[in-house]
């Protein structure tokens, strides 16, 4: 279960962030890094964020809690900042926020101490299950609090869903994914066939339809995609998945030989 707050108080723009979220307190004393669904790429960011961060959360991998979020244009009233003001106005109703760690760092390669070969190795085929292009050692998106790797920001991955309509998505679920030759983590991802073997046996299709029927009502929008009703558009996130799943083979193999170009 996803749990929903409201929030009360508008506290500080995050602006490394491209789709410019914001800290905010809840009215239940919480403090969240808000995603707001009239940002960039709007309720399509949010639903890869949400499905990405409970699909991680399955497999084990440390990722903040995530919340449901009502969100009352009122609190952008007193902000100086026009382009905040109107962001807030034009994501009125339910959005969606991690858990704030306060004090948390940038994950750094050339600084940080690195994860092991067993948890890079999950985290390179998480991202290439979702097609999460951003975990570059340009941009990580992996905090450091407590002595621990956290994940955040997933709102890049899914990227299929962009299309109008979908089209034929589920060939696009069986995409080798080259993109992940990017990935930071990837030079010490040498247990990515047991990973994958986990993964496998974690994400049954009984969860996978568990995780995508908590995407709300409100973000999906059936017609752009070319479906009939929510319904309809909802089942076609669960099979993308689930024929991601099928194709895992080809993606672990375009891992593997990405790695073995980097020696």
């Amino acid at each position: 279960m996803i749990r929903t707050v409201t929030a009360t108080q508008y506290l500080t723009p995050l602006r490394e962030g491209g789709s410019l979220p914001g800290i905010v307190e809840a009215d239940d004393l919480g403090t969240y890094v808000l995603k707001f669904r009239g940002a960039g790429q709007g309720p399509k960011a949010l639903i890869a964020e949400l499905v990405g961060g409970e699909v991680a959360r399955r497999l084990g991998l440390p990722v903040p809690e995530i919340v449901f979020v009502e969100l009352d244009p009122v609190l952008g009233r007193s902000e100086p900042d026009f382009e905040i003001q109107a962001l807030i106005q034009s994501s009125a109703g339910l959005n969606l926020a991690l858990d704030y760690l306060p004090g948390a760092l940038p994950f750094d390669s050339l600084l940080a101490p690195p994860p092991d070969a067993e948890l890079a190795s999950r985290i390179v085929w998480f991202d290439s299950y979702v097609t999460n292009v951003d975990r570059t050692p340009r941009n990580t998106n992996m905090l450091l609090w407590h002595r621990r790797l956290w994940l955040i920001d997933h709102g890049a991955g899914l990227y299929f869903h962009h299309a109008r309509p979908w089209g034929d998505y589920l060939a696009r679920s069986r995409t080798r994914f080259p993109q992940i030759r990017e990935h930071v983590l990837l030079p010490l991802a040498r247990a990515v066939p047991q990973a994958a073997a986990d993964a496998r046996s974690r994400l049954t299709a009984d969860t996978l339809q568990r995780i995508v029927a908590l995407i709300p009502e409100s973000w999906l929008d059936p017609e752009e995609a070319g479906f009939t009703s929510t319904e309809e558009q909802r089942e076609a996130y669960a099979e993308y998945l689930l024929a991601r799943l099928d194709a895992s083979d080809a993606f672990v193999e375009e891992i593997q030989d990405a790695r073995a170009q980097l020696v």
